[in-house]
């Protein structure tokens, strides 16, 4: 299975954004995060996911008579090559992403804590004319800003936000610039 085979389903993205920052988790803590998902099709995919190598063994131990296992996202494989996609693989990605996207969010108002307004939960879409110089500029902006925090190990202290910009041009060119 090829790398957006396996990241390709919202479940697994799921998972994968659950195992960021650094984190050492077990299948059913797994399912504690993403309670709207089945156990077993959650241990399906976190299968499928180690069986990738998307997530490794970080240590086992025996409780009550059976092994537990906590996994380790193993960030270098939990990529997609950009260069490698076609158009199609490119529309699959975003509908897959825009799944994961409306899956989370609803995962977040189903519980009974979620305050909008007080976690500061935010969506906007600007539309803004950008030469292609700005646009990179843009695009560097943005990368220097987010960057940095992808470092950040879960802690206490720590929230895990998701972020998910989207870019691509919405027209071509005006002629009448």
């Amino acid at each position: 299975m090829n790398t957006l085979e396996l990241l390709g389903h919202p479940v697994r993205l799921r998972v994968v954004h659950a195992m960021r920052g650094g984190r050492l988790l077990t299948t059913s803590e797994l399912c504690e995060r993403i309670p709207d998902v089945s156990k077993a099709t959650l241990y399906r995919h976190i299968d499928l996911l180690a069986g990738g190598g998307v997530l490794e063994v970080a240590d086992e131990r025996r409780v009550r008579g059976a092994v537990e296992r906590r996994y380790r996202l193993r960030q270098e494989q939990a990529v997609i090559d950009a260069d490698t996609l076609s158009r199609e693989d490119y529309r699959r990605g975003f509908a897959i992403a825009m799944a994961t996207l409306l899956a989370e969010f609803n995962a977040y108002l189903d519980r009974e804590e979620a305050d909008p307004a007080a976690d500061l939960v935010g969506f906007r879409q600007h539309a803004v004319w950008l030469s292609p110089d700005e646009l990179l500029e843009l695009i560097g902006d943005l990368r220097a800003a987010i960057a940095p925090r992808l470092a950040n190990q879960a802690t206490s202290g720590r929230a895990r936000y998701l972020l998910s910009p989207v870019l691509f041009p919405a027209e071509t060119s005006s002629a009448d610039d």
